[in-house]
């Protein structure tokens, strides 16, 4: 008899530190972290607070009074697990779990416990996994005081005077490398399937934005293929990739990322950076934004950071896609479009109703234009105009002669093929 998983009752509150240069729209913030706990299967969101400070206190975060307040709303609620919005020190978190009597979780928390959720692949799991022990490691640090006590060397791994908290890094390193030995056969055979597809190219578009921005709508619509998309953040981890025909152009591996999250945990940035190596060997990036969200501008100045971070420079060949123009009101509907006709590197689309979509695909078209991938011909010995042709364009590489003609492999563009079909 399968019996309901027990949802944990939890609440969500967002610390607005005056003090902080970087704060964000508390609202917006809220409206998100509320968001990333929902995206939990086991937690049932009771409610959610902006808690407003101006500053941050060294010990619990809080204030005595607002303490006081918050521990009789969460008895009265019964709330089990509190999540903050932000980073929390290991100190903080202890003090507050007993000022409170319930379990904290800061962001980087939360979003990892997202990440264990989801992943569904190898790699997934083993980055997951690093992420997880690499943050664990650093709460090491004065978070429970029984970690400072001695222990002996007699019948015991640690040698004398090694305290507990020094074993319990030196295991996690041990596991560290352990899970990196494995990540690292994974990452291997990734790169032997790039290596593949670099023999037999095809030009690779990347979609990347914010997370919940559409992208696997997007990628399941061009591609027929059926890739979890659920309006729920992070709801894609482990990277996807199908071939796709455009419209008087080249075929394409269009590849559906990791979505990007303001304040990713660095752990997982490090993790996650073979996930996204798809990113950095496409030849066209697409940058799918949620058009209709509130704070659009901040989340696509977010990913751009993020981009950067990876080392993707302005140079490589770029389209924003403003997608969900289906849930704008007409009035917003019309700035969007007059402001995606002044930029021809800018689409407005919706991928769930197909809208806009035409346009989309030509524009990917031209872009790879000047893209170069392989191909395979036979030409009959009647062809000769053909194969001159092919000659003149420089674009041989290999020739065999055969019974009845030649095979011929090329490398051309999107163009010159359009062109040879002409001929």
């Amino acid at each position: 008899m399968e019996h309901e998983r027990r949802r944990t009752r939890s609440w969500v509150l967002h610390p607005e530190i005056k003090t902080d240069p970087d704060r964000r729209d508390p609202e917006g913030a809220l409206a998100e972290a509320a968001a990333l706990a929902k995206a939990l299967p086991d937690l049932d969101v009771i409610g959610s607070d902006i808690v407003r400070l101006p500053r941050a206190h060294p010990g619990l975060l809080f204030g005595s009074g607002k303490i006081d307040e918050l521990s009789d709303r969460f008895k009265a609620e019964e709330i089990e697990l509190v999540l903050i919005d932000g980073p929390v020190s290991p100190v903080q978190q202890r003090n507050l779990e007993k000022a409170l009597g319930v379990k904290i979780l800061d962001r980087t928390s939360l979003i990892l416990e997202i990440f264990s959720d989801r992943a569904r692949t190898r790699e997934g799991v083993l980055q997951v996994e690093m992420a997880a022990l690499s943050y664990q490691r650093t709460r090491l640090v004065r978070a429970w005081t029984h970690l400072e006590r001695q222990r002996g060397g007699l019948g015991f791994v640690g040698g004398p005077g090694e305290t507990q908290i020094e074993a319990d890094r030196r295991a996690i390193d041990d596991q560290l490398v352990r899970l990196r030995r494995q990540l690292d056969k994974v990452v291997k055979t990734r790169s032997l399937h790039r290596a593949a597809r670099a023999k037999v190219p095809y030009p690779i578009v990347a979609l990347v934005g914010y997370t919940n921005a559409g992208k696997s709508t997007l990628f399941n619509r061009l591609t027929g293929a059926e890739v979890m998309a659920k309006d729920m953040l992070f709801a894609t981890l482990d990277p996807t990739m199908r071939r796709v025909e455009l419209p008087d152009g080249p075929e394409v591996i269009l590849s559906d990322t990791v979505g990007f999250i303001s304040d990713l945990p660095t752990e997982l940035v490090a993790a996650f950076r073979a996930t996204l190596e798809e990113v950095l060997s496409a030849d066209l990036i697409c940058h799918v934004r949620d058009i209709s969200h509130d704070e659009t501008d901040e989340q696509a100045e977010d990913v751009e950071a993020i981009l950067t971070s990876l080392g993707v420079d302005d140079s490589r060949p770029r389209i924003d896609v403003w997608n969900k123009i289906d849930q704008l009101s007409s009035a917003d509907r019309e700035a969007v479009d007059a402001r995606a006709a002044r930029d021809d590197r800018v689409f407005a689309v919706s991928a769930l109703t197909g809208e806009g979509l035409d346009p989309l695909l030509t524009a990917m078209a031209e872009a790879l234009e000047g893209v170069r991938f392989d191909a395979e011909l036979h030409l009959r010995f009647d062809q000769g105009r053909a194969r001159a042709w092919l000659f003149e364009q420089d674009i041989v590489q290999d020739e065999r002669q055969t019974e009845d003609g030649f095979d011929i492999t090329v490398r051309w563009t999107a163009k010159q093929e359009a062109q040879f079909a002409r001929l």
